[in-house]
């Protein structure tokens, strides 16, 4: 009797939740539509870049990561560590394009 109890709290607590949510996107206030998720870069369908994006992540040691992030058309290496983070390098879109 307790096991039936306990499975019935569980489904009227996520029924409570969906409730919710769908109350939330009916009336407008939250919604999933035009967000996109490439890897790690989130960018809007309709064409709205980001001004900041995470390219890309590399960690070396638990303690040490490479991170590539494009920060309004420059893409720039970040290392973290211990002690804090450092820019690497930095290089425009066009100045890659040109490398390549």
């Amino acid at each position: 009797m307790d096991v039936l109890r306990q499975v019935f709290s569980v489904l009227l607590v996520f029924s409570l939740l969906g409730a919710v949510l769908w109350l939330l996107r009916r009336g407008g206030r939250i919604s999933f539509q035009g967000l996109t998720v490439r890897g790690l870069a989130r960018t809007r369908v309709q064409g709205k870049t980001k001004s900041m994006v995470a390219v890309e992540r590399l960690a070396l040691t638990p303690q040490h990561t490479l991170h590539i992030v494009r920060v309004n058309g420059r893409e720039v290496l970040v290392a973290t560590h211990p002690q804090g983070c450092s820019v690497v390098t930095t290089a425009t879109e066009q100045a890659m394009g040109a490398k390549a």
